[in-house]
């Protein structure tokens, strides 16, 4: 199952001869977290560490374009370097995903100079970034002051607010109630953060996060979130498959790390269903019936899905290539490309986090293996983003050509 996630890092690391090696730089990281992953996630500490070393291997700044001080990588690179992270640390893929998006949203809600700016401060102080502006997180508002704006309300749940150097939330205008991108330092006074309690995805730092009375400058304030039609450019919704492909690259990491890991169990742990006998395996492999099936089965349901991400991705890249050029049917085959890509990316998660362990056995309860991270962690991003209402939409632009609404994922 790795192979397919090396197929796509060695493609990338071709394309891109003469430039930092991002993929190798994503894979040593990935290596470095895979040390301890079972103990980190276990003690369930806030990621400060973790953190700092993907802000000292330049990994935060990687899609900020080279003239404004970063990496210059696309989004292809971006996806291969989460999905490689989360192979190891789904929650530290998770917290990079969100991380990735959100710094980036700034193109698709501020206008170019706007963005450029934010882009060029964040990559100076290499900032990590952090929040959330989901369609069905309720808003907060923001209320016109002297010197710019305050924001105030109550948000659910926001990635990576105990770590970030910059929110991202949405919040509606006062009076107007229209849904709005606005950027949070959350060193500011008034923002006050709890942290999660949820059974996975302990390490993604995120949690619920208040806001009273909180200072925004008017520069802060990206742009409209509005689904009504004619609001937002062709390009600007692009923001939608863009984050639903960071969901499927992260399920599909996560179910990549735990079959990595529970081969080579396999390969040296007898399993379960394999009678007993004192004489090793003829050539000295697994050779049991039911675990050679499931393995091929999970094989196929990896490989399947992977397939959908390397198409969705090549229609993003070309959409976002397209620009403001780009119209409203070529931006809605994008999403529902990027939506039937997610939800295959998360049955794949679920389903091989699941059964993988059912051939490893009883040996995979043990704690001392942390095989359950990956399924509590595959488990607790699923449930944010249920895959029937991404089901639903493709089903009803396949069978009466509806265009998928705006709605930002979790």
């Amino acid at each position: 199952m790795t192979v397919a996630a090396d197929e796509v890092t060695d493609e990338v690391t071709d394309t891109e001869a003469g430039r930092v090696d991002w993929l190798h730089i994503a894979r040593e990281m990935a290596e470095d977290l895979s040390t301890d992953a079972a103990e980190r996630e276990q003690a369930g500490r806030t990621p400060l560490d973790e953190v700092e070393r993907l802000r000292e291997s330049g990994l935060l700044t990687l899609l900020v374009p080279a003239e404004h001080g970063g990496g210059g990588a696309d989004w292809r690179t971006v996806y291969a370097v989460v999905r490689t992270v989360a192979a190891a640390d789904g929650a530290i893929g998770h917290l990079l995903g969100h991380h990735y998006f959100l710094s980036f949203s700034p193109r698709f809600f501020a206008g170019p100079a706007h963005a450029a700016r934010i882009e060029r401060e964040s990559a100076r102080g290499r900032w990590c970034w952090g929040g959330g502006i989901a369609s069905h997180e309720p808003p907060l508002i923001l209320t016109p002051a002297a010197n710019g704006c305050l924001l105030n309300g109550y948000q659910r749940y926001a990635t990576g607010v105990g770590v970030a150097d910059r929110l991202v939330v949405r919040a509606a205008g006062y009076g107007t109630g229209e849904p709005l991108a606005v950027l949070v330092d959350p060193t500011r006074p008034g923002v006050v953060s709890g942290g999660g309690d949820t059974f996975g995805q302990r390490l993604a730092a995120g949690g619920a996060v208040e806001f009273d009375s909180v200072p925004v400058a008017a520069d802060d304030v990206f742009g409209s979130l509005s689904p009504d039609e004619g609001v937002l450019s062709p390009f600007a919704s692009l923001a939608v498959p863009t984050a639903r492909l960071v969901s499927a690259q992260l399920c599909l990491g996560i179910a990549e790390g735990l079959l990595a890991e529970v081969h080579e169990h396999g390969r040296a742990v007898r399993s379960p269903w394999q009678p007993f006998s004192p004489q090793p395996w003829p050539g000295g492999a697994p050779q049991e019936p039911y675990a050679l099936t499931v393995y091929g089965e999970l094989a196929v349901v990896a490989r399947a899905a992977s397939a959908l991400a390397d198409q969705a991705v090549d229609a993003l890249l070309r959409g976002l290539a397209r620009g403001e050029d780009l119209d409203d049917e070529e931006c809605a085959e994008i999403a529902v490309l990027a939506s039937v890509t997610e939800a295959a990316a998360s049955r794949a998660a679920q389903e091989i986090t699941t059964r993988a362990l059912e051939v490893a056995g009883a040996d995979a309860a043990s704690t001392r293996h942390g095989f359950d991270r990956f399924w509590r962690n595959a488990r607790t991003h699923t449930l944010r983003e249920p895959a029937a209402h991404r089901l639903r939409e493709i089903g009803d632009y396949f069978l009466n050509g509806a265009h998928p609404p705006f709605t930002l994922p979790a």
